[in-house]
Order: C-alpha cells, then structure tokens, then sequence
C-alpha cells in the first residue's frame, strides 16, 4: 500500500493547487477591481466610523460595503455615503487607483466632507453613466475632456471647491438628464454648448462666481424642471426663450445675483411653479398683474429689489414661504390669501409698509410658523396673542415697529433661537428664558428690573433706561 510519505512534493503540490482554487472561489472579484478599491482605501487616512471596515484584501469585494457588481464579477457601482449628525467622515484622498475599475458604472461618494482629490480619475471609465462626488473637498478643475464620457445621465460635483470654468465640452453629454456644479468656486460664463443638452431635467449652477449674462437657449431645453443660478454674478435679465419651459418648470432661483430690469410679464405663465426666487437683485417696477396665475406657488421670495406698489392679487390656495422685504410696497395689510394659508411656515414682510394692530391680525394657522419677520412696518399693539399660539417658531423680528406689550407674558418657545423686538415699546422685566436664545435684540424699548443671567452683550439692551446689571451697570442698591 502506498504511503503520503512517498510522494511529498506531489502532495504539497495538490495542497497548494488545492488551497489556491479555495481562495479564488472566495475572492469572486476581478484582481484589477480589488487592487483598484484597496488602493483607494489606503488613500484614506481617517475612518472613524468603518465605513471601509468590510474592505479587506483576499475576500469576496463584491460583498464589501458600498461595492455592487455585475454578472461577470465586475465591480460596475462604488457608493459611500455619510450622515452630518452620524459624524460618518471620510479623511484623505482620492487615489488614482479607482481608474483600475474598468467596468465601473456608477460612483457615488457624498457627504464625506474631508474626502480631496480632483476629479480626473473620472476620464478612466468610459462607460460611466451616474457621478454623484457631493459635499466633500475636491478641488481643481473640471476636467476638459469630461466630454468624452458620453454616457453620463447624471453629473453632480455639489459642494466642493472645483475652481476655473464649467468646460464647453459637457455640451457632449446628451444623455445628462441632471447636471449638479452648485457650491463651488466656479468661474467664466454658462457655455452656449448647453444648448444641446437636451435631457436636462435639473440644472444646478448655484453658489459659485459665475457672470455674464444668463444664455438665452432654453427653447432647446425642454425637458428643464429645475433651474437653480442663484448666488453668482449674473447680469442682464430673464432671457425671453425660457418661457418655453413654462408648461413644466417647477423652481426657478435666479436670486443673489445683479439681474436688473422689470420682471417679465411671461412668468406669469408659468403655471406649475412650486418656487420662484428673484431676491436680491435690481429688478424694478411693478410685479405682474399675470402672476395672479401663479395658483401652484408655494414658495415666493422677491425681497431685496427696487418693486414699487401696486402689488397684485393673487389667488394662492396655500403659501408657504413668502418674503417680499426690502423693497418699496405700501401693502398697509398683510395679504389675504397669506392669511388664509393652511400650510405657511414662512413670512417676511419687512419694510413693506403694514399698518395693523397685530391683535386683529388671526391667520388660519399658527402652528407651522418658523420665522415672522415683521420688522421696519407701522405696526401697532401686541404680538402675544400670536406668539402663545406658536409651538415650533425659530425667530421672531419685529424691530422698528409700534408695539407695546409686557415681555414677561410673551411665550418664549423652546425651538425659538432668535428674537428681534429692538426699537418698539416693549415693558416689563426680561424674562430668564432669553437664556437659551442664539440671537437677541431688546434695545431701545421701555424694559426695567435687574437682568437675568445672560450671555448677551450690552448692545442687545441698549436705550433700556430701566434695566441694570450685567453686562449693563450693575444696580442701584435700595
């Protein structure tokens, strides 16, 4: 009978061979994919909540976290995602390595916040159709080619530090059907070659450094229901071919920017906008008699222009943001179809010329209401009425007013944060629930009595004759 002994080194040899075949069943992933995403790993210097703790060489990675594969045992979706208040982080860089993903698809790596790097590792995936690389630190340019990846459907570098101009080859990308570079520090022009883009569904350009005027190519743009440039440098007005996304636009945000000019009456068409925000700009004149078309509108913000009286009427079934402050309206009353909102959790109106006694002012709701800004009016009587029927109110500004009411009988909310009622006529002692405010102005009202504990400077109680201790002088002794 023959003995292992006699044959060792055919035997070791059928043990390795044996053992190797074992490991390869396990490790299912190509070599090329494994090294890909461990090199991508070893870029990363911080990850105190394991997001890549699954990521370990010689094991199946198309059963690690955030790693998808296709038929062939490919790696074709990289996704990592973090959550603010979970602190899920990620600290280092991107590493060249991922360009080893041949058959990679889709990447989404977002809310990682200290992930650097630059994009170009993204021109090695010709076959790449989903980029979501948001919130995190990357820095560069665009890349100029990034043209060449004709398969994109969605392209969102949101939230970075991307720096230069947005590359006229993305005109090359027809397939896009949403285009995010908002929250950058993007510079130059929007490019004409947007024009064949002609899947745009959304389009994000906000928060960046961009200028010129807005392009007037939107007849091209059919499919466009989000339309997101506010805070740039644009200049000029609403060109006139976007009213060929009226019948679908639902947000158009073209505020913070230097547009000038009237509001075009064709807005008014706009018939399925949820939210138009025009603010801080140099429009001037009156606001369209057509925006009484406007019934869908949920969200209103032309604050911080040159508008003048008359303000139409409109026939909103439900606001829920508005804020016309700053420019100048004489409304003398607080609209109707504000009053009648069920669902308003917004409104700004100052220096809009209102003249109510706040008592006689009853909307329909109260309960949803986070900020009333109220400030600069003519305002009379008292807010208590309104305040005490508030349960999630996060400020309150109504500096610049009339009103006169005892402070002490004002409920202060615990969601409440910032509190505003400078330059009435406010009385009484200050509460000791001022404590837990963020923000807080009560200066040059009738207020007396000691104060309580408090982290607020002096300017917060200045022109308050009544009112000592720290951090005013202290109080006279009896």
């Amino acid at each position: 009978m023959l003995s292992f002994s006699q044959f060792p080194i055919p035997l070791f040899f059928f043990l390795s061979i044996l053992l190797t075949l074992q490991q390869h069943c396990l490790a299912n992933c190509h070599v090329d994919d494994e090294t890909g995403l461990l090199g991508f790993k070893s870029g990363i210097k911080s990850d105190p909540s394991g997001l890549l703790s699954s990521w370990k060489a010689g094991t199946d990675c198309c059963k690690w976290s955030g790693i998808s594969c296709g038929d062939n045992n490919r790696v074709t979706g990289l996704s990592i995602g973090g959550q603010p208040d979970k602190k899920q982080i990620l600290s280092g860089t991107i590493s060249p390595s991922l360009s080893k993903l041949k058959m990679l698809t889709s990447i989404s790596l977002t809310n990682l916040k200290n992930l650097a790097g630059t994009p170009n590792f993204l021109l090695s995936f010709p076959n790449i159709q989903i980029v979501y690389l948001e919130n995190n630190k990357l820095s560069g340019q665009i890349p100029p080619k990034i043209g060449n990846l004709t398969q994109l459907f969605a392209l969102s570098f949101l939230g970075n530090k991307l720096t230069g101009p947005i590359p006229s080859s993305i005109g090359q990308l027809t397939q896009l059907s949403q285009l995010k570079l908002g929250d950058n520090l993007l510079t130059g022009t929007i490019p004409n070659t947007f024009n064949k883009l002609k899947s745009l569904s959304y389009l994000s350009l906000e928060k960046n450094q961009l200028s010129g005027s807005i392009p007037n190519f939107f007849n091209s743009l059919s499919n466009l229901r989000i339309l997101a440039l506010s805070h740039n440098k644009f200049t000029g007005n609403i060109p006139s071919s976007i009213t060929a996304l009226a019948p679908i636009l639902r947000f158009l945000e073209v505020g913070h920017n230097y547009l000038s000019g009237k509001i075009p009456d064709f807005l008014g068409k706009f018939r399925a906008l949820d939210t138009l925000d025009l603010s801080y700009n140099r429009f001037s004149g009156t606001v369209p008699k057509t925006f009484a078309n406007l019934t869908k509108i949920f969200n209103l913000d032309l604050s911080h222009n040159l508008l003048v009286d008359p303000f139409p009427i409109l026939f909103v079934k439900g606001i829920e943001s508005l804020d016309l402050s700053y420019n100048n309206f004489h409304l003398n009353t607080i609209p109707s179809w504000v009053t009648s909102s069920p669902i308003i959790y917004s409104l700004k109106l100052a220096k809009c010329g209102i003249k109510i006694k706040l008592d006689d002012w009853n909307p329909k709701t109260t309960y949803f209401y986070d900020y009333i800004d109220l400030s600069d009016n003519e305002i009379t009587g008292s807010p208590i009425g309104l305040l005490n029927k508030t349960d999630l109110l996060i400020g309150f500004y109504a500096a610049g007013n009339k009103l006169k009411f005892d402070l002490e009988k004002m409920k202060i909310v615990k969601t409440l944060k910032e509190l505003d009622l400078s330059r009435n006529m406010v009385y009484g002692k200050v509460p000791k629930e001022i404590s837990g405010l963020n923000k807080l102005n009560l200066s040059s009202n009738h207020l007396s009595g000691q104060l309580p504990p408090t982290k607020f400077k002096a300017n917060s109680f200045a022109g308050n004759k009544g009112l000592c201790g720290s951090p005013l002088p202290p109080c006279k002794k009896a």
